[in-house]
């Protein structure tokens, strides 16, 4: 098990840019696929991006490619999202998880963080 806390959330404008950070517990960090959801108001959670173990492959939801980066730093137990060109539909409380394989279904995601707010003004 691992705990998780996400931090960077804030409220922005269309088109900035904000970088979520996770950190996580443990000294088994690298042993870990680690991914990122995200929840808006009446949705169901969605698959943003996820990452391997050491950083080598990453997947990306369609409606965030081209525009997010999932990246980590396994000495520092931590997992990054940069967002850039953000639309309001990005709107949402993101999450990070950790699992035990690249993959965007929320169920093969064992634990997770309590989540920081993106709010996109437009």
């Amino acid at each position: 098990q691992v705990q998780l806390v996400e931090s960077g959330g804030g409220l922005v404008h269309t088109g900035d840019s904000l970088r979520l950070s996770c950190l996580a517990s443990g000294r088994t960090f690298s042993s870990y696929v680690m991914a990122w959801f995200r929840q808006a108001p009446g949705k169901e959670r969605e698959f943003v991006a996820a990452i391997s173990r050491y950083g080598r492959g990453t997947i990306y939801a369609d409606s965030v490619k081209g525009r997010f980066t999932i990246s980590r730093d396994n000495a520092k137990n931590a997992v990054y999202l940069q967002m850039n060109n953000l639309k309001p539909e990005d709107t949402a409380v993101y999450y990070c998880a950790s699992g035990t394989a690249v993959v965007p279904d929320r169920g093969r995601y064992d634990d997770w963080g309590q989540g920081t707010q993106v709010t996109v003004s437009s």
